[in-house]
């Protein structure tokens, strides 16, 4: 039996043989991910992620390539050193791009946290914010140089499966049989189509355009709009001031509101092509009004600012923190209106201010009630401008829309 014969017999080890696919169909995914995620606060993380794990899979590959016994060269010559030359090129690419990828982040000015598929902690690398723009250009050019051999690697598997027809893929199936190879292979086109039901087939979307500013008038009247249709709870642009000239009537008493159990307070910001979305699971209301008579509202509602919760982990690690909500010196959120107007049939609007990170400021709140009696079901929005209570300042911030949409839902009971 020949050299070549025997190593056609001859197999990797089971370990090496489920990393080869395994980082081939996670590399596949990685780079479809990479052109499609645009800014997606969650399909970068990922990215980050997926990016971590080739880069540990493939350093143990690495290491089981020295360890396990590797099958012998087939072929010398130029195809031989040909050969060599690509697996050498491909494991650079499965290393240096990953690490490139940590730099780029490690020195980036938006100073984001990663955590591994939102659980695991992974540091950024001490390494100096100057090396940003290169660790970049690395990034990408790793990436079309990893698809050049990619290819070549294919070509090769190709040309001694269907020309050579010596069986020599078999070495990298647990076992020789084509259902088998052909199941593995399909590995690729899975980790390259998932990507691409993440991010959308086509071209990615640009970055969303900020909107103009829109006059306050021209808000209140969409509001109005969207409120007479029954859409208390959609978010819409409100005005942040309405003057409120009606005097409170003293002489029949103002009804008082018990907030039940099971309401929702609500937010989002605009980032990119998807917007941050949170919430608030502690807040309390206290809450006196006529329905018939809005002027005698009195109105006040506080937040538990540590309650908040968010989709993502990374953005739930960082909303407390000095740059966004500032939990640990500034605790609570307060709401305080005197009076409130009527907007439309069952529309209301109250004006007040909002205390917040330690600044008061105008805010204005709309609120749609629903129901007869002494129960009534309440939906409402507001839209805060981060800039005026210093949520969301610094590098960490860029990209997010000016404004926070809130919305709230609740049932009230006439005390």
């Amino acid at each position: 039996m020949n050299v070549h014969q025997t190593a056609q017999m001859l197999r990797y080890s089971r370990i090496a043989i489920f990393l080869h696919w395994a980082i081939a169909a996670l590399l596949m995914f990685q780079i479809s991910l990479g052109w499609g995620m645009g800014r997606t606060f969650g399909l970068v993380q990922l990215h980050k992620s997926i990016g971590i794990a080739i880069l540990l899979l493939s350093l143990i590959r690495l290491g089981v390539r020295f360890v396990k016994p590797r099958p012998p060269a087939t072929e010398g010559g130029i195809t031989g050193a040909l050969a060599k030359i690509v697996h050498v090129g491909l494991y650079v690419f499965m290393i240096a791009t990953p690490i490139s990828g940590w730099v780029i982040v490690s020195t980036s000015k938006l100073n984001i946290p990663t955590l591994l598929f939102g659980t695991v902690p992974w540091p950024h690398l001490p390494v100096p914010q100057t090396l940003h723009d290169s660790a970049e250009a690395a990034h990408s050019a790793l990436v079309w140089m990893g698809l050049a051999l990619f290819l070549l690697h294919v070509a090769g598997a190709i040309r001694h499966h269907a020309l050579l027809r010596d069986g020599l893929i078999y070495r990298m199936t647990p076992v020789r049989s084509a259902p088998v190879m052909w199941a593995l292979l399909a590995l690729i086109p899975l980790g390259l189509f998932g990507a691409k039901a993440l991010t959308g087939f086509g071209p990615p979307a640009p970055p969303m355009e900020k909107a103009a500013p829109v006059a306050e008038e021209n808000a209140a009247e969409a509001v109005d709009a969207a409120a007479s249709v029954g859409a208390g709870n959609a978010v819409a642009p409100i005005a942040n001031a309405v003057e409120n000239t009606a005097a409170p009537v003293a002489d029949i008493p103002v009804p008082r509101w018990t907030v039940l159990a099971g309401g929702t307070l609500n937010f989002s910001v605009g980032y990119g092509e998807a917007p941050a979305t949170g919430g608030f699971s502690r807040w309390s209301a206290n809450i006196a009004m006529d329905p018939d008579r809005p002027e005698t509202a009195d109105i006040r509602v506080e937040v538990d600012l540590a309650s908040v919760t968010m989709g993502d982990p990374t953005q739930q690690e960082m909303v407390g923190g000095d740059d966004f909500l500032g939990v640990s010196t500034h605790p609570k959120a307060v709401f305080q209106a005197s009076g409130a107007a009527t907007a439309g049939k069952g529309v209301y609007r109250a004006s007040g201010t909002l205390t917040l990170k330690g600044v008061k400021g105008p805010q204005s709140v709309r609120f749609v009630l629903t129901g007869a009696g002494k129960r009534r079901h309440v939906t409402g929005t507001a839209a805060i401008k981060r800039s005026a209570f210093g949520v969301g300042v610094g590098d960490n911030a860029a990209g997010l829309d000016p404004n926070v949409a809130v919305q709230f839902a609740f049932d009230a009971e006439m005390k």
